[in-house]
């Protein structure tokens, strides 16, 4: 009788390890969905807080030169010689180094009040192709002006 039970469990340890092999694969591939999800994310949390860094900076440079117009439209040249050129040059390359050539950056003055827009591609994050993101800051930027009665 002995010699059939044995008989019995041939094989059993083949399937076994076939099963538990499956089962590894499923969680391995898992793992690895979990990770490529990860560094997309990661990517598009990046390029956000890069987006902000560039918006505050410009706030920054306004601020620090509030008597020059920054809603024109950014040189293509740097000029040390005058802030607000310089300055504007600097938010566009650092829009176009930072979050890539297809990047664009603007602003707007309404009422005293600035708005930096920067716009930018995250199609990788979104899964969908031209998927574009966008980070809008509006501050003011000048102290209002105090009225005597």
């Amino acid at each position: 009788m002995r010699g059939r039970s044995k008989r019995a469990q041939e094989g059993t340890t083949l399937i076994e390890v076939l099963v538990a092999l499956l089962i590894l694969s499923v969680g391995l591939l898992g793992a690895a969905a979990f990770q490529l999800n990860a560094l997309k994310y990661t990517d598009s949390a990046r390029m956000t807080s890069q987006a902000s860094f560039i918006a505050y900076d410009m706030l920054d440079r306004i601020r620090a030169n509030s008597g020059a117009d920054y809603t024109v439209t950014p040189p293509t040249s740097g000029n040390l010689n005058v802030a607000r050129d310089q300055d504007l040059y600097d938010f566009a390359s650092n829009i176009t180094t930072l979050l890539g050539s297809t990047a664009t950056g603007s602003v707007t003055l309404n009422q005293r009040v600035y708005t930096i827009t920067i716009t930018w591609d995250d199609s990788r994050a979104a899964n969908t192709p031209n998927a574009r993101r966008s980070l809008v800051l509006s501050s003011r930027a000048a102290v209002d002006p105090v009225v005597t009665p």
